[in-house]
């Protein structure tokens, strides 16, 4: 690294505030950048942000090496390199990342539950719901990547290491695999060794139990990002999922199968629950043809939830009767 790199790296980050679109911290340039950042979501957003990560990591290159960091809300700040293509869309105040898991921690935070966030990347979800605006829970951060770790650890830091950090991937039981991508947000062990890249350890939901992180009676909400092996950490949850818990799955745009969604309706005993944007609730799925409506973008990623706990199935119906209301 050279010196120029290295002092870059030290400098304190831009900090840009979500509730008041304040940008502190910033040269003229990086201003520049910003507005052009957050213009390009708001327009590219119309058609699911098309385009938008390769134009915005384009543009990273012609900035300093430097973070900023996000002031998501009262009690929550988000660090990311400066112009990341993924994150940058928070320049937007319009932008809502994963809606329908915000609108079910936000509904959550009087619930005495633990996030297990699987695939954390950067911790945006251990940050907020570890926050005191959404109920100050305990939250482990599970994230494989030496790379994304490192920044993981870095939220932790900068909002107090009020949550836990765990090095490892999420799998159907212990073992390792390689890890895969050229993508921090879509780093994956589904290649297997044929894929190289970095050897990761590997662990069930289940041994989280076995090792005495979590409980077998406790409620959990558990975010599942794992890039195409939700099916085995869904095998190897077995004894969690019988918990008051709810896993939340990435469904692809891209999989007209809907593989994911089909695997918990048709081999799990949990019951199939997704967002609806046409009703704006949280609909249980009977029949699958309800997803070839709500995935209209094959690039993005839908989120669809599981459950078994009849506690969990009462606060998603209290949610729905919330927002008729609102």
């Amino acid at each position: 690294m050279s010196a120029q790199q290295s002092a870059s790296l030290t400098q304190s980050p831009i900090r840009f505030d979500r509730a008041t679109g304040v940008l502190e911290g910033a040269n003229a340039w990086e201003r520049t950048a910003a507005l052009a950042l957050a213009t390009g979501s708001k327009i590219s957003q119309h058609f699911s942000h098309r385009g938008y990560i390769h134009c915005a990591n384009l543009l990273r290159k012609t900035l300093p090496e430097r973070n900023i960091a996000i002031k998501l809300n009262t009690d929550a700040v988000f660090e990311f390199p400066y112009g990341d293509g993924y994150w940058s869309k928070l320049l937007n105040r319009s932008y809502h990342y994963e809606d329908e898991l915000e609108l079910l921690f936000s509904h959550s935070a009087d619930v005495d539950y633990t996030l297990i966030d699987c695939g954390a990347n950067y911790g945006y979800w251990s940050v907020l719901v570890s926050s005191a605006p959404l109920g100050s829970h305990r939250a482990i951060a599970i994230e494989p990547s030496a790379q994304n770790f490192s920044k993981l650890v870095n939220n932790a830091r900068v909002n107090g290491d009020r949550f836990e950090l765990m090095k490892c991937a999420i799998g159907a039981g212990r073992g390792t695999a390689h890890l895969s991508g050229t993508k921090h947000e879509a780093f994956s062990i589904a290649g297997g060794a044929n894929g190289g890249g970095e050897e990761v350890p590997v662990i069930a939901l289940d041994n989280l139990i076995d090792d005495g992180k979590v409980s077998a009676n406790g409620k959990y909400l558990i975010k599942l990002d794992v890039e195409g092996v939700e099916i085995e950490a869904i095998k190897g949850g077995t004894r969690l999922l019988q918990a008051d818990s709810v896993i939340l799955c990435e469904e692809h745009g891209n999989d007209p199968q809907h593989t994911v969604s089909r695997y918990i309706l048709e081999q799990t005993p949990l019951k199939l629950i997704v967002y609806d944007p046409r009703s704006n609730r949280m609909e249980t799925v009977t029949e699958l043809s309800i997803l070839d409506r709500i995935k209209v973008s094959t690039h993005v990623g839908y989120n669809v939830f599981g459950t078994a706990s009849a506690f969990w199935q009462d606060r998603i119906n209290a949610l729905n009767a919330n927002v008729r209301l609102q």
